[in-house]
């Protein structure tokens, strides 16, 4: 837990070392008192240990902020959501939003798993929430859906469906397998559509769930297992 939640639970007598209530500041030696918390005994970890844990975390990335940990040009990014001393170590974006795009983002300390996860050859199937500015035509749908080139690579066909269409506007369900340099907007600047809203709500198995923007979640080990079997 942070430092702060373990104040507040010493404070609340949730902490005991050796038997006895906790209370902050208390100095102990690690591995020879016994620690609690809310009953659980607390393994003691070794520097090697801390160093070697590792971090999986989903983050709803708002629209307007940069998909880095640091901006040289002061926009607001990642870091400036997450309290980065929650985590006791450094974790780094896997993948990327646009900064006008929003949804989901997986951020670890974890390369091998990063790297999966950006890596083409695992075809990760990514899903997005469009809103359009117009109601589409079938054929337009059937257009937005077909390969187009990207860096001189033809992408792959996209699978599309409309989730809602009225008002003049049209909620699309978008799935790519490439998740090539800004590939949806690229898609609709091929037909002149233009995007309202670009969501990302689901990563192969990996769904953004109840996630509001600016809050994040620990995978499931479940989830982490997933990624790992990639």
């Amino acid at each position: 837990m942070s430092r702060r939640s373990a104040e507040e639970a010493i404070k609340r007598g949730k902490i005991t070392v050796n038997g006895q209530k906790a209370f902050v500041g208390q100095k102990i030696i690690p591995g020879t008192d016994k620690i609690t918390a809310g009953g659980v005994a607390i393994a003691h970890k070794t520097q090697t240990e801390r160093k070697n844990k590792k971090i999986y975390i989903m983050l709803y990335k708002p629209a307007g902020i940069i998909t880095t940990m640091s901006d040289d040009k002061g926009r607001k990014c990642i870091s400036d959501i997450l309290n980065k001393n929650e985590f006791g170590e450094r974790i780094y974006p896997a993948g990327r939003l646009d900064m006008y795009s929003e949804g989901l983002l997986i951020l670890t300390n974890d390369g091998e798993i990063a790297n999966k996860i950006m890596h083409p050859k695992h075809e990760i199937s990514k899903i997005y929430h469009a809103v359009i500015k117009t109601e589409l035509s079938r054929d337009i749908i059937r257009k937005l859906a077909e390969p187009i080139e990207i860096d001189e690579k033809k992408t792959s066909p996209a699978k599309i469906s409309v989730i809602e269409m009225k008002n003049n506007k049209t909620k699309l369900r978008i799935e790519i397998f490439e998740g090539r340099n800004r590939q949806i907007r690229r898609m609709c600047e091929n037909l002149d559509l233009v995007i309202l809203k670009l969501k990302r709500v689901c990563a192969e198995k990996l769904n953004i769930g109840t996630l509001k923007p600016g809050q994040w979640r620990y995978l499931s080990r479940n989830e982490i297992n997933y990624l790992k079997e990639l």
